[in-house]
């Protein structure tokens, strides 16, 4: 039996994997900071990057869902024999590469930094690795983008964008990454090679937003405001601790595209992500 070793079980994309492993016929060990409970095919150890607990001397694949800087350190220094080692990134590492806020910046120079960091250790150990970037991810109400303009808009009824925030996005299914993975690990194709991973779909971030308030129970309604209106809307809100994360960065995108390449994941291995179609039970509940 195949045996992976999975690193951010726990997370948004992590649970979708191990249950697609499972029912794959892998055996799975997964590693958490809480206590999880074993399952059939599933064995969970407790501990961290800097307090790892045993782990197995080798695996088939090294897959890891989490923070991509932390994982290719460790990867680095001790990472356990795998032929295959699979990781997350994220399209941030060029959405970010020129940003006007200097801590996004800083956040794609670590993702490049880390890329090349577990690319390097893995082909001195001879093993192939993976990172696959996802665009905007949803699907497990966990998300840091879909989910809070979910949380604001259960909260007042309303969501505001600014008028013509019409730059194109192509949100992924968290279920969709977990296939990608499953799919690359043994498709040759994908061996020494990153991929982004956008969703099915490219539409704009105001048609976006609208479909994500309309499946909300109760729905929501959006409101476009003057840019001016916009800005000063959104501190009252941080001033209440409503909108915290809307930044001049993120706002200054929402009018920007923001479109990806599926072509090179789905010729190599059969990447084919579904179109954008949210349900209320994908954002987090009001309360």
């Amino acid at each position: 039996m195949r045996h992976a070793l999975v690193f951010g079980g726990t997370g948004q994309i992590g649970e979708p994997l191990i249950d697609r492993l499972r029912n794959g016929g892998w055996r799975v060990t997964a590693l958490s900071r809480n206590p999880q409970r074993d399952e059939p095919g599933v064995t969970w150890l407790q501990g961290a990057f800097d307090a790892m607990p045993v782990l197995p001397a080798q695996v088939e694949a090294i897959i890891s869902c989490g923070p991509l800087d932390a994982f290719s350190h460790w990867y680095a220094r001790s990472g356990p024999g795998a032929p295959r080692v699979i990781a997350f990134g994220s399209t941030s590492v060029m959405v970010k590469q020129h940003s006007v806020d200097p801590e996004e910046r800083d956040v794609a120079q670590r993702l490049q930094l880390a890329e090349d960091r577990l690319t390097t250790a893995a082909r001195e150990r001879g093993a192939s690795p993976t990172i696959l970037r996802p665009t905007l991810v949803y699907g497990a109400a966990r998300d840091a983008t879909l989910s809070r303009i979910a949380r604001i808009a259960h909260r007042v009824r309303w969501f505001p964008l600014p008028r013509r925030a019409n730059g194109l996005r192509q949100p992924v299914h968290v279920g969709d990454l977990a296939a990608a993975v499953v799919d690359c690990i043994g498709a040759t194709g994908a061996f020494d090679q990153a991929f982004d991973l956008p969703g099915g779909e490219t539409l704009q971030y105001r048609e976006m937003v609208r479909r994500v308030l309309r499946v909300l129970e109760p729905p929501a309604h959006l409101l476009e405001l003057p840019l001016p209106v916009f800005e000063m809307a959104v501190r009252i809100a941080q001033s209440r601790g409503i909108a915290t994360g809307f930044g001049d960065a993120a706002i200054e995108r929402m009018r920007r595209d923001l479109v990806f390449d599926a072509t090179p994941a789905r010729d190599a291995f059969g990447y084919a992500p579904r179109a954008f179609a949210p349900k209320a039970s994908m954002f987090p509940r009001a309360g």
